[in-house]
């Protein structure tokens, strides 16, 4: 099954969603000087979304908003408390969130400079170049979840789904599964060893750890599907897989082409590389020619 849509919206725009600190250097530029007369977070606010707007950083005030929420510890700039908006922020707060506004000047992603972001209601960490999960793949769990819940036979041996994800990332899609689906088992690849250590911890900081197998495992490689035997037959097999044309690689953000592992987006010539090695795959693999749900989007008719 294969959905068809708008090109992802990340590609050619900045974050939309909310996401802890990681260490990344950020850029030498310095700005005119903030401290002077601004001190509470909605000074600080108005103050870096109008720097990001004169630097052409999509979505200004929102990247500030999280930017200032989270250095306050809150999730979100609108769940602060109004005191706090307006009380003075300590120097350490002010300097710290100077350095995430220079990280964010570079062209970083916001799920990177914040370490984490929200995915169907779990918390996951993130880190660069793994490939950050965009609110569109969000509806390819739904679909997941809605054909399991049509599809009484599709139990694997603990009562539940049997599930191989094909480039699991940061492992978003198979840990949203394995939360509303409790049953379920999850088999997930990545040929990335940053992805597959990722997985792994967010697997581990959600408590999942226990129903999902991470294999590293290239599915472009012949016979790859053999090292998946010893788990028996999928029920169904679902991957975001890379399908961004070859040639249309240069024109994505700045934010993707500088942070995020192009190997996650670039689909070839056709940008049909890795989708035809999963259709491949599948029927190796899957029992009751069971469903394949491969988040596809295209430009352009």
């Amino acid at each position: 099954m294969a959905l068809w849509g708008r090109m992802l919206w990340a590609l050619f725009s900045g974050p939309r969603r909310r996401g802890g600190t990681q260490g990344w250097a950020f850029s030498s530029w310095q700005p005119h000087p903030p401290l002077a007369g601004l001190s509470s977070a909605t000074e600080l606010v108005s103050y870096w979304t109008g720097v990001f707007e004169k630097r052409g950083i999509p979505e200004a005030q929102e990247s500030s908003e999280y930017i200032v929420a989270h250095v306050l510890g809150a999730k979100t700039f609108q769940s602060l408390k109004p005191v706090l908006r307006t009380y003075p922020l300590t120097p350490q707060q002010l300097k710290c969130i100077q350095e995430l506004s220079r990280r964010r000047l570079q062209r970083m992603p916001l799920q990177y400079i914040l370490g984490e972001w929200d995915f169907q209601g779990l918390n996951l960490k993130m880190v660069p170049p793994v490939f950050i999960p965009r609110p569109e793949t969000e509806e390819l769990v739904e679909w997941v979840l809605e054909d399991v819940a049509q599809r009484s036979h599709a139990v694997g041996a603990q009562g539940g789904p049997l599930i191989l994800e094909v480039g699991c990332g940061s492992g978003a899609i198979s840990l949203s599964l394995l939360s509303k689906l409790p049953q379920s088992q999850v088999i997930a690849v990545d040929k990335e060893v940053t992805a597959i250590s990722l997985t792994h911890e967010n697997a581990q900081r959600l408590r999942l750890q226990d129903r999902i197998q991470i294999i590293p495992l290239d599915v472009t490689l012949e016979g790859s599907w053999i090292h998946l035997l010893p788990w028996g037959f999928m029920d169904l097999i679902i991957s975001n897989p890379p399908y961004v044309f070859h040639q249309d690689m240069e024109l994505l953000a700045p934010e993707i082409l500088s942070y995020e592992d192009p190997a996650a987006l670039d689909g070839g010539e056709e940008g049909m590389d890795i989708i035809t090695q999963i259709l491949m795959l599948a029927p190796q693999l899957l029992k009751y020619s069971g469903p394949r749900f491969l988040h596809i989007q295209r430009s352009g008719p």
